[in-house]
């Protein structure tokens, strides 16, 4: 970063505004101030007369503070802020609520200012509600032409907070602005930008935060949104391509042994995707790179079966595989699971073993000192050719004999560093195999996974039954009623149900949602649910907790004489245990659960999910839990409880019960979430990142850079004749990669 970019908002506009800007926003250098982008801009068109202003339009006045006041609001603790401002052509109130320090302290009575809003009408009176307003030099006479002239430019409005708003920033940002330097080092290379016809990362600066006319601000835009795909694609393309360079122990086919005596006790046939898959994953596998491949697909379509038989050709090579779950719940039952998949052949070396099979490890940090340390053990020996665990795996004290292949579940709750840190384990470099449950549409997977091969399963197995789902509105008391009634006929009819909640407690914190899950990428946290109404003049409830939720509907009357318990990520491992055990025995009717049963829980008998505050969460997930149900013959049947009215919420909520086809969800869902959330705060940091890049909305500037950074790698592997980008890669390379770099 050029020097003026480091340099501390503190020197360059000021302590005060400096350490407001730093403790609400982040912001510390100048750098940051001005990668914080505008979030959108308005157009304030011409000026008009208080006494010809239209109503439900957007319009722009100059006036005078003529008088204010300030009263408390009765329903909250807060204020309402009515300002009358004059003209001379007629008079108009303005009204600010919420926090009203800043309006309170600038909008004094003789301020003269530029106001533009919505113009509505509140007893029988024209108002601006919340106007934007900047206020004009009290010195200084500005001519109706300078101000048209201002109107005509698109107006930056930031992302902003109470403390600290829009024209804060603005102002902040304008001095920065006359003196930045016209040659700033550019990470976008000049014959790159010159192909392309992109302006260079001064001009980009200054168009973004002070566009002359749309064009300017458009070619701003474009820009910065190559520049973040450019600097991400290279990271990608460059860690494939270096990847390619390390050497890996060949796991080629060995007849006669685990793999083929898997395959013959598969009760089904594989599917057509499945064995395509895995053919393409075999045949990485004998190969002397390591492989680097995504394996997503339908909730469902059989992912943990292909990663299976890849395992057992890596054990039967004389490796071991090691499977790594974000969860205890996920490990514990992938740990059932397999065993069961693998009968006796899980059982090698011991007393009714197959002697082609294999001891199947499971290692969590919950275990006891003598239950952990004989998974040590087996790991470290190599009796255990497959190891499943939680992070736990990571730690330095687990050893294998010879680490073949590394799988990932869930990749979303891992960082780079975390499976890589995991691979480091290996004699050389193990396979990697990375698995995601959520269909992850093309440019996303370009964005998140451009350093992996992509494998895809849209075909699920034969004898899959159909899931029936329906919204279901809790403020009408006889729709609740059925929904229990319902659960009961599944229960009462020898299959079981779940009813998933999004937090544990009934305290409302952030510290009572559901430890296990991340909720920046799916669940709503409650602070963000709770908004404010202003028609309503309520609060809305925060979500239905757990263990509320579990003493209610064992009072339920419709539910009466059924075993309801409950499960969640902070039980005791041993307690959890024991009720998915009751529960896979049909000893539990109806399991209250948060989403530590999202993914990897397989119990064929429950035909039955009620997900209660359905809008809590994101499409993808709601899509994941219902693929809890259904897993076996009968047919499924998923309800979503919602309070929400008409609106984005419920809409979403519509498309989840329309189509169980998950790549569509997953682009509902990736639509409506930030794109930090999209990517994920921890693929090492480059969520954070992206600022005006739309993964979705942007495939052509995504093509664009990844083929620019293969093209710029073919020709310097190591980047040595392009500092600048190296210095922007740095932050998201490791040490080990930027020494690579660094010897360049």
């Amino acid at each position: 970063m050029p020097e003026r970019l480091r340099e501390s908002l503190t020197k360059a506009i000021g302590s005060r505004t400096a350490k407001v800007l730093e403790r609400e926003l982040g912001l510390e250098t100048v750098g940051d101030l001005l990668r914080h982008y505008p979030r959108r801009y308005m157009e304030l068109g011409e000026l008009t007369p208080i006494d010809s202003l239209p109503e439900d339009e957007p319009v722009s006045l100059v006036a005078e503070v003529r008088k204010v006041s300030v009263r408390e609001m009765k329903t909250r603790r807060s204020k309402i802020m009515n300002v009358e401002v004059t003209d001379g052509h007629g008079s108009l109130d303005l009204t600010f609520f919420n926090n009203v320090y800043k309006p309170q302290k600038e909008l004094t009575v003789g301020r003269r200012a530029l106001f533009s809003g919505k113009v509505s009408r509140y007893q029988n009176r024209k108002q601006l509600a919340q106007p934007m307003y900047e206020l004009l030099d009290e010195e200084s006479d500005v001519s109706e032409e300078q101000l048209q002239q201002r109107l005509e430019m698109p107006l930056p409005i930031y992302p902003a907070t109470g403390k600290v708003g829009s024209n804060l920033i603005r102002n902040s940002i304008r001095p920065i602005l006359d003196t930045l330097p016209k040659d700033l080092p550019d990470p976008v290379p000049a014959k790159v930008r010159m192909k392309l016809g992109l302006i260079d990362l001064s001009s980009a600066l200054r168009q973004i935060h002070r566009p002359g006319d749309r064009a300017q601000l458009a070619a701003a835009q474009r820009r910065l949104k190559f520049e973040e795909a450019f600097i991400l694609q290279t990271l990608l393309v460059w860690r494939k391509a270096t990847d390619r360079q390390l050497a890996a122990t060949p796991r080629p086919y060995v007849p006669g042994r685990l793999a083929d005596a898997l395959d013959e006790r598969l009760p089904f046939e594989l599917t057509d995707g499945q064995k395509q898959v895995d053919e393409e994953i075999f045949a990485d596998l004998a190969e002397e790179h390591p492989m680097h491949r995504l394996l997503q697909g339908e909730v469902g379509s059989g992912k943990t079966l292909v990663a299976l038989r890849a395992m057992a050709r890596v054990v039967d090579s004389g490796g071991q595989a090691a499977l790594l779950a974000p969860t205890e719940v996920l490990a514990t039952q992938h740990h059932r699971s397999i065993s069961a998949m693998l009968g006796d052949l899980a059982l090698g070396g011991m007393l009714g073993g197959d002697e082609r099979g294999t001891k199947v490890t499971l290692l969590t940090g919950s275990m006891n000192t003598a239950t952990r340390r004989k998974a040590l053990l087996e790991a470290a020996s190599g009796d255990a050719g497959i190891v499943i665990g939680t992070h736990a795996l990571i730690q330095e004290t687990v050893q294998f004999s010879d680490l073949g292949l590394v799988v990932v579940d869930e990749q979303h709750r891992f960082g780079v560093e975390q499976r890589d840190a995991l691979r480091q384990k290996g004699r050389t470099t193990p396979h990697l195999l990375v698995m995601t449950a959520t269909p992850i549409p093309r440019t996303v997977a370009m964005t998140v996974f451009g350093d992996l091969e992509t494998s895809v399963l849209d075909q699920l197995p034969a004898g899959r039954s159909e899931i029936a789902t329906h919204v279901v509105n809790v403020r009408d008391e006889r729709w609740l009623s059925r929904t229990w009634a319902r659960v009961a006929e599944e229960c009462r009819g020898g299959h079981q149900a779940y009813v998933v909640c999004a937090r544990i407690g009934a305290e409302e914190n952030e510290d009572d949602v559901e430890a296990e899950i991340d909720p920046g990428l799916h669940v709503v946290g409650d602070a963000e649910a709770a908004t404010f109404d202003l028609k309503l003049g309520e609060e809305r409830r925060p979500a239905a907790a757990a263990i509320d939720v579990l003493a209610a509907l064992r009072i339920q009357p419709e539910l009466d004489g059924l075993v309801i318990e409950m499960l969640h990520g902070r039980m005791p491992a041993e307690e959890r245990e024991e009720v998915m055990r009751r529960f896979a025995a049909n000893e539990i009717h109806v399991l209250v659960a948060t989403t530590v049963i999202e993914v990897g829980v397989d119990v064929p008998n429950a035909t039955a999910m009620v997900i209660t505050d359905a809008d809590r969460f994101g499409v993808s997930q709601l899509h994941q839990l219902r693929g809890r149900v259904g897993r076996g013959k009968a047919a499924g049947v998923c309800l979503l409880l919602t309070e929400a009215g008409p609106g984005p919420s419920l809409e979403r909520l519509r498309a989840v019960e329309s189509t169980r086809d998950g790549f569509a969800l997953a682009r509902i869902d990736l639509e409506t979430r930030r794109e930090g959330d999209v990517l994920g705060s921890r693929q090492s940091g480059i969520g954070s990142s992206l600022k005006l890049l739309r993964v979705l909305r942007d495939e052509k500037v995504i093509v664009e850079a990844r083929q620019a950074a293969t093209e710029l790698l073919d020709e310097d592997v190591r980047l040595r004749a392009h500092p600048h980008l190296v210095d922007a890669l740095r932050p998201w390379l490791g040490s080990g990669q930027a020494a690579f770099l660094d010897r360049g």
